[in-house]
């Protein structure tokens, strides 16, 4: 019983912050374009977002991109320093 009782209380806390956020997201999207608060107007229409690798496979790539740019960096200091000589 109180595991139910728990699981409801869950829910409706839940339900509540979900329904408060879209409420509030709703109020910015009503309000006039020059308002404070009102998002600005987009000058292109956005570009589909990039859908994330499963698992975090996106983020292994990023640390592996940045890790030969790092390096690639580092070699050309390495090559400007044997040029002065």
């Amino acid at each position: 019983m109180k595991a139910l009782l728990s699981a409801l209380f869950a829910v409706m806390i839940a339900v509540t912050f979900a329904g408060s956020t879209y409420a509030a997201e709703e109020k910015k999207m009503d309000a006039p374009a020059g308002a404070p608060g009102a998002p600005a107007a987009p000058a292109a229409p956005a570009a589909p977002a990039a859908t994330p690798a499963v698992g975090g496979e996106m983020k292994k790539e990023e640390k592996k991109a940045a890790k030969k740019e790092r390096k690639a960096k580092k070699a050309m200091k390495e090559e400007k320093k044997e040029e002065k000589k």
